[in-house]
């Protein structure tokens, strides 16, 4: 009944809606009649006399609701307006008919009759609307194989998702929870108001799975307060879309998505200053490496929106470039042409410089998978610092204004080959700077970006999609975390302080347990851990030991001699530097390993040259 009425034209519901009102009509027409005389059989006489009221007073009252819009509103939204637009409407056609009595006798006809009629009216037809917007619209909320869902938030955002649901074959809301004792145990968008203390009794007595965060305007502190306390409860979390949408009125089912891990994590993100982010784009010939990447792709992005004048996206992966060309092209503004191209290449890397009058370069492209770069060493350094080193020697030459290369917390001490590759690379860019070169050469240092390709929280969602096991290499392994939009930003803003050689670091805040971060994000996604408290839960956790080259917790600065800079998150370390000349010497060990296929040549320049590199490896001299 209910797909048959709702995929009918919109004609054909208002004719079935007019008709519906004037059988109401003709009811409480009737009835008025039989309470004002209390004897059917006397009723009826004056009905028969009066027979003209059952014509006149139905085409007036349906004229003045044609009139009134009433048939315009969509039956679901009904509300107070249903109310009073009824209440005006009866009003008007009941006066309308005692002037008409002025040109009829009135001793055949009692006035009481249309004062009831007036009052039977208005509560039929508010009513019978109601009921069946309720059959229609709240059918849904009987069904028994809908899912039970708490909203947490009981605002703005809360009613509106609610009002969303009811409309859903999947979910049914079976309460709010929230924290402003005023609204407790009252009744919103008819639906009970209960308290935080109340969650268990309502998870357990409505069999509920599921919470909505619907608090969009709650800082990052009181989002992260709250999914701590619910971590306690076997419930799936999801959260609404930003602030903007809910105040635009925005907000529909499909926008309900699980909890972002920078939710989790708890960052509060500082606002980027908007003179540091333009100072080196606006206007600008812009070449970004590695742009199909997660950082290089994001950079790419966030360069748009500042208006340059020419984006130039150069990565060595067909697809990947394809996709990012084809985001970045789809709206009008800035002119973008990928290259497809490795670092490796020196040649072409000049020639697209010297091309495009190169004014800015954010070097993303390197190989960044750990276990990956350590099986393969040759391959992983030769991109790596080969790579970085051609980029910014043709920038060098080519005297392009800016160069900002993307590196890593794990060239502090590295363990592992790629961080040490890093390492190489920032000695790079430090030397040419040491040259008085016309570029301003810089890098930016930090730790792990959420969602990034190969990271750990992708990792751990798709394990817990499957049931399981979560795959965690140690216990007492700890990483930074940042959200990629932030940390690109940071990036941005850092290149614009730069004054040459410096070594950007970025605040990552403090360090997240990795097994925390695992529990974490299986308990919001409504599941249990299985460990010796809880053995009959849902996903195992396993421990799978530190794989080649993997530090159990990473640093950001090599030193202690760091000041802060004009960005509260940005702070400049000042390092150890080498030589141009001690870069050169290096790059040609490179270059003689490659050629050699020899790992070990690499690994004792290494040993030699990076500070604080250890390997597990041992090399005879």
């Amino acid at each position: 009944m209910k797909a048959k009425f709702t995929n009918l034209k919109r004609f054909y519901k208002q004719i079935l809606m007019i008709l519906s009102d004037q059988i109401v009509i003709l009811f409480a027409l009737t009835l008025a009649f039989v309470l004002r005389f209390g004897d059917i059989g006397e009723s009826f006489n004056y009905m028969s006399k009066n027979w003209w009221l059952f014509v006149i007073i139905p085409v007036i009252t349906i004229f003045f609701f044609i009139r009134s819009g009433l048939y315009r509103a969509v039956l679901k939204y009904i509300g107070a307006r249903l109310i009073i637009t009824t209440f005006r409407v009866t009003t008007l056609s009941s006066l309308v008919v005692i002037l008409l009595l002025f040109f009829y006798d009135p001793n055949q006809f009692p006035r009481s009759v249309l004062l009831t009629f007036w009052f039977v009216s208005n509560v039929l037809l508010i009513v019978s609307r109601f009921i069946f917007k309720g059959i229609l619209y709240s059918w849904d909320s009987f069904q028994l194989d809908k899912k039970n869902v708490i909203v947490y938030g009981a605002g703005k955002a809360g009613v509106q998702i609610s009002e969303s649901l009811k409309k859903s074959n999947e979910f049914r809301v079976v309460g709010f929870i929230d924290d402003d004792v005023t609204k407790i145990s009252t009744i919103v968008n008819s639906i009970e108001v209960y308290g935080f203390e109340n969650l268990n009794h309502l998870i357990k007595d409505k069999i509920v799975k599921s919470l909505i965060l619907a608090i969009p305007s709650a800082n990052q502190n009181q989002r992260q307060e709250i999914l701590k306390k619910l971590s306690r409860f076997p419930l799936e979390v999801k959260s609404l879309p930003n602030l903007d949408d809910i105040e635009n009125d925005l907000v529909t089912l499909d926008q309900i998505k699980f909890v972002e891990v920078d939710d989790i994590l708890g960052r509060e993100v500082v606002l980027p200053k908007k003179e540091l982010l333009q100072k080196t784009i606006e206007g600008g010939n812009i070449l970004i490496t590695g742009a199909g990447g997660s950082i290089g792709a994001e950079l790419s992005r966030q360069i748009k929106d500042l208006k340059p004048s020419l984006i130039i996206l150069l990565d060595n992966s067909e697809y990947n470039l394809y996709n990012i060309h084809h985001e970045l092209t789809i709206t009008n503004g800035v002119k973008v042409i990928p290259i497809l191209s490795t670092v490796t290449n020196y040649n072409q890397i000049y020639n697209v410089i010297e091309k495009y009058n190169i004014d800015a370069i954010y070097h993303a492209a390197a190989y960044k998978h750990v276990p990956m770069v350590e099986l393969n060493v040759v391959s992983g350094v030769y991109n790596n610092v080969i790579g970085t080193y051609y980029v910014a020697k043709a920038a060098n030459e080519l005297k392009v204004k800016n160069m900002v290369l993307i590196s890593t917390d794990k060239a502090v001490r590295p363990t592992n080959v790629m961080g040490a590759s890093k390492r190489l690379s920032e000695f790079i860019l430090q030397a040419f700077a040491d040259q008085n070169s016309e570029t301003c050469f810089s890098m930016v240092r930090f730790g792990n970006v959420i969602d990034s390709a190969g990271s750990v929280v992708p990792l751990f969602r798709k394990q817990i999609k499957k049931g399981g096991p979560v795959t965690v290499t140690h216990r007492n392994i700890t990483r930074y975390f940042m959200s990629i939009p932030e940390a690109v930003q940071l990036v941005l803003q850092s290149g614009s302080m730069a004054k040459g050689g410096d070594v950007f670091v970025l605040d990552m805040g403090d360090p997240i347990k990795i097994l925390d971060l695992a529990y974490r994000m299986i308990h919001l996604s409504g599941l249990k851990p299985i460990d010796n408290n809880n053995p009959d839960g849902d996903i195992k956790i396993k421990f799978t030991g530190l794989r080649p080259g993997e530090k159990l917790y990473e640093e950001l600065l090599i030193g202690d001699d760091v000041i802060q800079s004009k960005h509260p998150r940005i702070m400049q370390a000042r390092e150890e530097k080498l030589s141009l000349e001690d870069v050169v010497g290096f790059i040609d060990m490179i270059k003689k390993s490659r050629d050699n296929q020899d790992e070990s040549i690499i690994k004792k320049m290494l040993l030699q040259t990076v500070k604080g590199y250890t390997t597990e490896f041992e090399y005879k001299k």
